[in-house]
């Protein structure tokens, strides 16, 4: 008799474990499904983010790529910074802080008109001529050619959303 009294005492445990594990997963498994309606009714369709550059007489726009560091440098702007040449292929400009690094990885097809975050420095990379290099993460691509970054110097850059 005590042996079936222990199994019964078992199996109440059991069941009430599972119980309280069910219920503790139907309350959780809801609000990770609100939170991922919630975020997708605020993307307004994911519309591109576009930013303007904008030093020495000229301006030039650029398109971000929908990634987590572009979105931090989008959460940055307005910036007021310094652009300046680095190399015979790029100009560069010095955050005032590091981006996100999350959901990076190395890429290929590189190409002039593209726009970088150099993660070792912290800097944004704006390519005009041909590169290669590890440690860039790319934010997004020039629109309409990257000319102006050709004009050798260093200027006061306004960077802003458009």
């Amino acid at each position: 008799m005590a042996f079936i009294g222990e199994a019964k005492a078992i199996k109440s445990m059991i069941t009430s474990r599972g119980s309280l594990l069910g219920m503790g997963a139907a309350m959780i498994v809801p609000s990770v499904g609100f939170g991922l309606q919630a975020a997708s009714a605020n993307d307004q369709g994911s519309a591109p983010v576009r930013v303007k550059f904008t030093f020495a007489d000229t301006g030039m726009t650029a398109t971000l790529y929908d990634s987590p560091s572009a979105r931090d440098f989008a959460s940055m702007l307005p910036l007021d910074l310094m652009i300046e040449d680095y190399s015979h292929n790029e100009k560069i400009v010095r955050l005032p802080r590091k981006l996100t690094e999350e959901g990076s990885g190395p890429f290929d097809n590189e190409q002039p008109g593209d726009l970088c975050y150099f993660k070792p420095w912290g800097n944004l990379a704006l390519f005009y001529g041909d590169y290669k290099w590890d440690g860039l993460i790319r934010l997004g691509h020039f629109d309409e050619g990257f000319d102006p970054l050709k004009v050798r110097g260093e200027f006061p850059v306004r960077i802003e959303r458009i």
